[in-house]
């Protein structure tokens, strides 16, 4: 799965994602998969320029597809994974309108980003950062680095 994400006035945007669900190797969907400003979708943001406790945000719009939502719980929390021991993250509470039973627990880390993802319900159980590696500068600004985007 590929996204599509960006800074504007501090917010984390979401801009589409590319999805593709495989059987036999063959791409069986692209449910979910949608592009900001085309046939109807809006963007969303990831994580909030400014997040405080109750603050109520869309994720991802493109109705019937993709409806994501967030709601900062705390800006204070810690975590330990793999990775090494975080402190002062931002937890959210992450829903889907058309998907009422999947909830999620997620936790950012500061100049780092996701850190851990917990699925409470109808999820796919517990995301761990267990490494990092830095873009190169010459990457591009593509999505995953593309220079020609």
């Amino acid at each position: 799965m590929k996204s599509l994400t960006t800074m504007c006035e501090g917010n984390v945007w979401y801009l589409g994602e590319d999805t593709a669900e495989f059987e036999d190797g063959e791409i069986v969907s692209t449910a979910g998969s949608f592009e900001a400003g085309v046939d109807g979708a809006l963007p969303g943001i990831i994580v909030p320029a400014e997040p405080r406790p109750g603050m109520r945000y869309r994720q991802e719009y493109y109705e019937g597809e993709a409806e994501d939502n967030g709601e900062v719980l705390s800006t204070d929390e810690m975590a330990d994974v793999p990775y090494g021991h975080f402190e002062n993250m931002l937890l959210t509470k992450d829903t889907i309108t058309i998907e009422p039973d999947v909830l999620e627990y997620k936790l950012y880390a500061p100049d780092v980003g996701p850190v851990l993802v917990l699925g409470v319900s109808g999820g796919s159980g517990r995301e761990e950062l267990i490494s990092m590696d830095l873009a190169s500068p010459t990457a591009g600004t593509g999505p995953l680095g593309d220079p020609n985007p």
